[in-house]
């Protein structure tokens, strides 16, 4: 999962690529990057968040009145700045690149751009793959006369191509900026406009609240397949291209959106009150009897209050984050996860000492950072514990963008919900029911449908069996040569 922004206006737009990615900082922190054009490309990118990234010297060094810019959440491949996006080609015109999501078949389409187009990517990153077939279908156009048409022929092609989830914005040198979603649109992107005297400033960006933060007037949402290019003239021109029915990620309103966002008409934080208030069936149904509802800081907390207010019990903010620290559930490794949940969270022991604690988390993937919740409660004298997963049980590798792509790796594929419960060391574990959550975001209730795969195992993409090996062949290679690295260098065991 990444955080993508383009912007094309009158005068330079840096400034707004640079504030737009740090509303979106909460979608990845281990690069960021921004390309803008003049008369050429001006790129900067680096690991870390966008503060350590981008110094005031950095900005004055990316003129341009058209730019992009991305923040990284590694799911695939290493964290090296090579990695980082944008991405840029010089032919044809000169193209740079950004995307949020993950391709599937990219041995194929690898093979594809090798064979046919003699093209060999420079790096693992996927991006590139879209970027190469993209500027290979254009390539096969009239240059000297490029028209909108054409670029909407090479968008489509792409989609029929690039199998996966992708939201994707595009700087075409002297021609415009592009937007495009996959077939299923399964990621977020958003369309917004400001005025200003010297006219229009275009943008795009995977959550609205980009545009809060930065006074523009929210357009639309890119819908499955959609395209959207501005010319040079600064019109908006759209393509209803290769569409599939939309299954939007619901893991989007469930975790990785902020709550201040709206995505497809809907306000994040009331979907997740709404997801908390059907929580409260099960839960009455447990016959458990919690004195007070607290939630696991910051995604938990509208759940927690839609649940405690549908079962009439208090709601107490009893787990203090520090605000410093970043997401547990986007750092790569599960020690930095672990690590991190043991720094970021202070219990309120006055609230929670004796009590009966009924704590909300947004979900419950590897198990392990709900057991340390559940022993910082213990510790702090909770009488009771039990813990409650606004997301129904998650038993399938997410290939889409979210790093948990093993299923060796998810306990509720692998374990009981009395088994969790024990692990995780709570009196009661309590899940979403599926039904539910799809009811929610079904197309009667005006959402159109959504991607449920991780909690359901059925991928709107089809067989993806290959991908799934593929990925664990990867991981356990990486591990290997980690091993390998390390091994060498390690002390001889010594006998006490």
């Amino acid at each position: 999962m990444c955080g993508i922004v383009g912007f094309f206006g009158p005068d330079d737009v840096v400034h707004d690529i640079v504030f737009g990615l740090t509303a979106l900082q909460h979608r990845g922190q281990d690069a960021a990057g921004i390309a803008t054009f003049d008369t050429n490309f001006h790129l900067r990118k680096g690991q870390g968040l966008i503060n350590d990234v981008f110094r005031p010297k950095h900005v004055k060094k990316l003129p341009g009145n058209i730019g992009i810019g991305h923040v990284r959440y590694t799911t695939q491949g290493s964290n090296e700045t090579a990695l980082a996006q944008p991405f840029t080609s010089s032919y044809p015109f000169g193209l740079a690149m950004v995307h949020n999501g993950n391709v599937i078949n990219f041995r194929e389409l690898a093979k594809r751009l090798h064979d046919k187009y003699h093209v060999l990517p420079k790096t693992s990153n996927d991006l590139e793959l879209i970027m190469y077939t993209f500027a290979s279908e254009l390539r096969t156009k009239d240059l000297d006369h490029l028209s909108v048409i054409d670029i909407f022929d090479a968008v489509e092609t792409t989609q029929e191509l690039a199998k996966g989830a992708y939201a994707t914005v595009t700087v075409i040198a002297g021609h415009g900026l592009l937007a495009f979603n996959d077939p299923n649109g399964i990621r977020p992107l958003v369309m917004g406009r400001r005025d200003t005297p010297e006219g229009p400033v275009y943008a795009f960006a995977s959550e609205s609240t980009c545009f809060d933060y930065l006074g523009y007037e929210f357009i639309k949402d890119i819908g499955p397949g959609q395209a959207v290019f501005i010319d040079q003239n600064f019109k908006v021109h759209y393509k209803n291209a290769y569409a599939k029915p939309k299954s939007f990620c619901a893991f989007e309103y469930i975790y990785f959106a902020r709550e201040d966002s709206s995505i497809h008409g809907r306000l994040v934080a009331r979907e997740r009150v709404r997801l908390g208030k059907l929580l409260a069936r099960k839960v009455l149904a447990a016959g458990i009897a919690p004195d007070m509802v607290i939630d696991v800081p910051s995604s938990g907390y509208f759940a927690a209050s839609g649940l405690a207010e549908a079962i009439g019990v208090p709601y107490r903010r009893a787990l203090v984050k520090n605000n410093h620290i970043g997401r547990s559930f986007i750092v790569s490794s599960q020690v930095g996860r672990e690590d991190i949940v043991k720094k970021k969270l202070n219990p309120i022991r006055a609230f929670v000492e004796g009590k009966k604690v009924a704590v909300v988390d947004d979900s419950i993937v590897r198990g392990t950072t709900s057991r340390r919740i559940v022993s910082i409660l213990r510790e702090a004298g909770a009488a009771e514990v039990y813990f409650i997963s606004s997301a129904p049980p998650i038993i399938a590798p997410c290939i889409y963008g979210i790093d948990m792509a093993m299923s060796t790796e998810l306990i509720a594929s692998n374990y009981t919900e009395e088994e969790i419960c024990n692990y995780i060391g709570a009196d009661k574990v309590i899940y979403q029911d599926l039904s539910d959550l799809q009811d929610l975001f079904s197309e009667d209730r005006g959402h159109g449908g959504g991607c449920f795969a991780c909690f359901s195992g059925k991928y709107p993409t089809g067989d993806v069996t290959p991908y799934l090996r593929h990925i664990q062949e990867e991981r356990q290679s990486q591990r290997r040569d980690k091993t390998l690295s390390v091994s060498p260098k390690a002390p001889a065991p010594t006998e006490h």
